[in-house]
């Protein structure tokens, strides 16, 4: 297969951002606050079971605020009857769109039959997409791997996207590794395959009108931009997540908005207040400020924010005025120096 570094064909579309799925990581309150940092990028939830949404507690899975938006539901399954149910479930939620999970390679997913598995099993994945596509409107897209176990990705990912894309899916996104089922676990399955851009590149080359984003890491947002010399859309997420604060700097970078000083007192504002209504409703205040600790790396005090934050935040009773003091410990007058090596080290634990 061809595989020089040629630009690709020009898009249909505008280049799309967004902020990978990530279980655990990225549920409704890490969207509220990524949607105050960026109002363009695309906020995707964590992966829901579509059993889950057929039998457990809708409203907890599938709620979201209005600010969210645009935002995507992600669903796990592998069952093209059950994925329409959690559909039409869904469909009273107004999400923006669906996306169906062909790429988690956690043990938990594979006894589902689901996730990257499923590489293995492209007519079935066409098969749910076909499905969920006949009972909505909605745009409907994958996410998957590049290829799993011994599958060579340059035979298996092109036969792979013409039947998903035959099905009807909208967009792929593409995670440039293979997925290792045993042998490796989810971190390492992030980080050991290598990752092969230049194939998702020609992915886009022979598929010239069809939405191709790629994952898998991607850093920043000069990163970023390279690779939207040749495919149409980029995600990035755990970088995203633990250094949140460059997503303000996206509207700009990757959509053409207008510069602008970030305005932290307004998001110190907001969340205080958000914080309030979720402790109102049964919850803690830690539930929203867990997601906050690696909005100022690089800021003077961020080490400070930090620390009140993680030790102070799961207290009982902990109110959102504690906010506003992990907010008080930060140097917001000056530009943020390069976070060095110990403060992403504690951005990452807390984050976990």
């Amino acid at each position: 297969m061809e595989r020089e570094h040629s630009q690709k064909p020009k898009s249909l579309r505008d280049p799309v951002f967004a902020v990978a799925p990530m279980i655990d990581w990225t549920d409704r309150h890490c969207r509220f606050l990524h949607r105050q940092l960026t109002s363009k990028a695309v906020l995707f939830s964590e992966m829901v079971v579509a059993d889950a949404i057929i039998h457990g507690p809708r409203e907890r899975l599938l709620g979201h605020h209005p600010a969210e938006h645009p935002v995507t539901l992600q669903l796990g399954g592998s069952d093209p009857a059950k994925l329409v149910e959690a559909v039409t479930i869904a469909s009273d939620y107004a999400y923006d769109e669906i996306n169906l999970n062909v790429g988690c390679p956690s043990d938990r997913v594979q006894s589902g039959t689901f996730g990257a598995c499923l590489m293995k099993e492209p007519a079935l994945v066409a098969a749910c997409v076909a499905a969920m596509k006949r009972v909505t409107r909605l745009p409907v897209t994958v996410k998957c791997r590049i290829g799993v176990d011994d599958q060579q990705p340059q035979t298996v990912l092109p036969d792979f996207l013409a039947q998903v894309v035959g099905a009807g899916s909208d967009a792929v996104w593409i995670h440039a590794r293979k997925a290792w089922l045993q042998g490796l676990s989810p971190k390492e399955n992030r980080e050991i395959p290598p990752l092969d851009y230049d194939l998702v590149y020609a992915m886009k080359r022979e598929n010239p009108h069809v939405f191709i984003g790629i994952n898998g890491g991607i850093q920043d947002l000069n990163q970023a931009r390279k690779h939207l010399d040749h495919v149409d859309g980029v995600m990035l997420g755990r970088a995203a997540y633990q250094n949140a604060g460059l997503l303000t700097e996206v509207d700009t970078a990757i959509y053409g908005a207008p510069q602008r000083d970030f305005d932290w007192l307004h998001l110190r504002d907001t969340m205080m207040d958000y914080a309030e209504t979720v402790i109102a409703s049964g919850g803690r205040l830690h539930h929203v400020t867990r997601h906050m600790v690696g909005l100022f790396q690089g800021f003077a005090g961020a080490r400070r924010f930090r620390q009140i934050l993680s030790s102070e935040a799961t207290k009982p009773g902990a109110g959102p005025e504690l906010i506003a003091t992990a907010f008080a410990a930060v140097d917001l007058t000056a530009a943020p120096k390069p976070a060095a090596g110990d403060a992403a080290a504690d951005a990452t634990r807390l984050a976990g």
